[in-house]
Order: structure tokens, then sequence, then C-alpha cells
């Protein structure tokens, strides 16, 4: 072998080596069917690449943005397969829009100023100008995933039959009698405490209503356990923004921790979720309409339930929780609608598939389709006495699944 043919021959196997090394360094490709996951935010892909008709999602797009449901979108996304494929937002001037409401007395602006008037640009829909949209009732779905949460890793111990005025001192509650002691964390949970309530039954800036009497009051809790009882604990479905203000006092109660500050260490943190949560004026979470979150990390919530409380290895909540959040215990007074852990389950015409949602005053809403691999959110902030409330249904969004699985290719 000549001098010219060693030089070359050491040349290539220099360069196998090289390349050798590089591979050796370079992250493999994930194989096809890998889960993603969007702590670090969503990996993207067209609708058409996971099996989704893209002419319907804009047809939805543009029914929003021309007011045909509610007037005052804020933003709209799609999640399939582990991936965004759409999104828009939409821009209004709250200030402008609500001035004259902001400076008016009355259920929806109680204080005038601060957190609870609810046409105060600097709290409503954004939080001080940041991406974060106020959640409103979807505070309760998120409340009680963060329970489930706590009850995996054993530091909310107590069963779902546990009183509920365990957690008091009898003596400085009204109204006690034998239908209040039988109340038990269930019944708080499913929305059948039997507190005598009005909510549903009167609108929000109706001053009758109790969600906005206890927000204008100091202490909340206290204003919710007094209530009278109207039914037995259990039996009949009542939609209660109180019951669930209670669970933030019953969980520092039971695990002598915040649920905000638990929220953040084993549920948000782990999902790389940014938030803010309100607090009432005695500074208890408001886990009945507080918490801040934008639409990726909204989704991300029906991500961790559609993979069965687990997280990128990592169990956030027991399956058996997510199981037992999303099974449609009552009918409520919507006729498509029944009720879980403080999730709403809609049921879809000739199906026996429910949509799990999270919904929220002024246009929140979280829609996870288990079969189909999709979740859907948008938010909005539409809270004048002339709103229509007309929101899209789940039925819509399933008009634009065109293929079974999420890896088709419909183009």
């Amino acid at each position: 072998m000549n001098e010219k043919t060693v030089f070359h021959v050491f040349i290539v196997g220099l360069l196998l080596a090289s390349a050798s090394v590089l591979l050796a360094n370079s992250p493999a490709a994930p194989p096809a069917d890998e889960t993603l996951w969007p702590t670090k935010g969503w990996a993207t892909a067209t609708p058409g690449g996971v099996g989704l008709d893209e002419q319907v999602l804009l047809s939805i797009d543009k029914d929003m943005a021309s007011g045909k449901y509610s007037q005052m979108w804020d933003s709209f996304a799609v999640f399939r397969c582990g991936k965004k494929v759409f999104e828009r937002t939409y821009q209004h001037d709250y200030a402008k829009i609500y001035g004259k409401e902001a400076g008016e007395r009355g259920p929806l602006n109680a204080r005038l100023t601060g957190r609870y008037n609810y046409f105060d640009p600097e709290w409503h829909p954004y939080y001080h100008g940041t991406d974060l949209h106020t959640m409103q009732s979807i505070s309760k779905t998120v409340t009680s995933v963060i329970i489930g949460a706590a009850m995996q890793r054993g530091d909310f111990k107590a069963a779902l039959d546990t009183p509920v005025l365990k957690y008091f001192d009898t003596s400085k509650v009204k109204n006690v009698d034998d239908r209040k002691r039988r109340i038990t964390l269930r019944d708080v949970l499913t929305m059948t405490a039997g507190l005598e309530w009005h909510e549903e039954d009167v609108p929000y800036d109706d001053p009758r209503s109790d969600s906005s009497l206890m927000e204008a009051s100091d202490d909340w809790v206290q204003y919710v356990i007094d209530k009278p009882m109207a039914a037995e604990p259990g039996k009949v479905w009542n939609y209660s923004s109180g019951v669930t203000e209670l669970l933030a006092y019953i969980f520092q109660k039971e695990t002598s921790q915040d649920i905000d500050d638990y929220g953040q260490k084993y549920l948000f943190a782990p999902l790389g979720i940014r938030h803010e949560w309100k607090r009432t004026y005695l500074g208890v979470v408001d886990t009945e309409g507080g918490l801040y979150l934008n639409g990726s990390d909204l989704a991300k919530i029906g991500y961790l339930y559609l993979h069965d409380g687990m997280w990128d290895g990592q169990r956030i909540v027991s399956s058996e929780w997510v199981k037992e959040s999303v099974t449609p215990y009552f009918q409520t007074d919507g006729p498509q609608f029944k009720y879980g852990f403080k999730w709403w389950l809609f049921k879809l015409p000739d199906s026996t598939e429910y949509v799990q949602m999270g919904r929220g005053f002024g246009g929140q809403n979280l829609q996870v389709f288990p079969k189909e691999e999709l979740i859907v959110t948008f938010t909005a902030w539409d809270i004048l006495p002339n709103s229509t409330g007309e929101e899209p249904t789940p039925s819509v969004f399933l008009a634009a699944v065109k293929a079974k699985t999420c890896t088709a290719d419909i183009h």
C-alpha cells in the first residue's frame, strides 16, 4: 500500500469515527407514536396533518369573529395528537367597552374598585395586561384536579364521605340541622350539598344572586356555610359557586397547606403552566372563579385527563380520580349536560360519548373529546345583560374531525 493510499484510508477512518461520535451524541428522533408532552410549549402541526378539516375550523373562526355567537371572543385554539393545530386571538378595547359600567356600583361591581369589579380592565378579562385570561368557573374544575393530586400524594387523607362540618366549629355556624350535618365532600364536589343557593336561576347581575352577594361579603366561607338547607344532601343538583369556595377552606384545614401554593408545586409547575389566582378579602384562594390561565396552558389540563392523570412519566392524579371526576353523576339544568367532580359532561347526539368540559362565566371553555384525542379552548368576556351567552357546542367542533386517528393526513 503506497503512502497516498494509506493517507486516504486514514482520512476515511477519521471521518467515519467522527460521524459515529456525532451520531452517538445526537438525540434520537422520537418514534412516530411517542406521546408529546407540551411542558415547555406545544408542538405545532397543520389541521390536515392530524386528521382535521381546516376549512371547518376557518368557518368557526369566521363565525366567532363576526359575532354569530357571543360578541367578545378573545381566543380560540384547537389541539390534537399533542400538537397545537389552530389558534386565533381577537382584540377588544375593554376599557372602552365597559368604561361606563366600571364606574357604576352593582352586583358585578359591588366595591367599585379592585379585583371583584368585573368591568375593570386591569383585572378582567386579562390579568394586569398579561396574556393570562380569567377562567371564572373553570377554576372549579382545576380545584378538583388539585384535590385529586393531593389525594394521590396522600396529603389529602379525608374520604369523600367525610362530613363537611368536621372542619367547622358548629357553634359558629347558622342553620345547623341534621341535613347540614350530612353534607359530605362528595356532595360539595358534585354540586349536591343541598344548601339554599340562587345562582343558576337568576342572572349574575341580579341583586338576588348568591354568587354576587357572596363576593360582595368579607367572609365568603361563612356566608356559604351559614345558608339554610333546601334539600337532602346528595339528592338534588344545584349549581353553587359557594360550595366550591368551601373547598379552599377545607383544603387548608385538611392538609395545612394553601391550595394555590400546593397547586403550583404539584400541578402547575410539572405541567409548565403559568397562572395567577385571586383571593377573597380575607385571603382565601378564590377556588370558585379566581384563576387566570392562557388558552394553551388551559389545554394542558385537558391533556392531563386525556392521559389518565399521567404527565411525562409522572403520575399527577390517580386513574381512579380521573375516572370519578368525569363520571356523569347528576343531570344538570340543561338536557345535554351532566356533572361529575366539577367537570361538565356533554352528551354528544346519537352517541354514548361524553365530552369533558370546564365552563366559566363570560365565555370560558375547555372541551376534551377523549375518543378523538381532541382539545378545544376558547375565552371571551361577554358579560352585559344583553349578551346572548351563546357558545359553539362540542358538536360544532366535532364536525372538523375527518379521520378517526389523529395521525392521518386528509390532504
